[in-house]
């Protein structure tokens, strides 16, 4: 896959244009110690509630919303929740 395609910044353009005027932030950028797993929480705030998306960098360089298979058991939001 062409990472430029799916890179966060090019992801994020695509989110901006799509809410519209309703605002968006990040709410946490963790990135692991070792280099292998980054992870990004975007809230996007609407009338009825607000809606989280989860970023996932894969070993491609590419983001998506969905985690690399293989690092499924690595990442977690815990620390988030509460």
């Amino acid at each position: 896959m062409d990472a430029t395609k799916s890179s966060l910044r090019g992801l994020r353009a695509k989110l901006w244009a799509t809410a519209g005027a309703l605002p968006v932030r990040v709410l946490a950028l963790h990135g692991s110690t070792d280099g292998l797993t980054c992870r990004v929480c975007v809230e996007i705030r609407r009338p009825d509630g607000p809606i989280l998306l989860f970023f996932y960098r894969h070993v491609d360089g590419t983001w998506h919303v969905f985690p690399p298979a293989e690092n499924l058991c690595r990442m977690s939001f815990e620390p988030l929740a509460g």
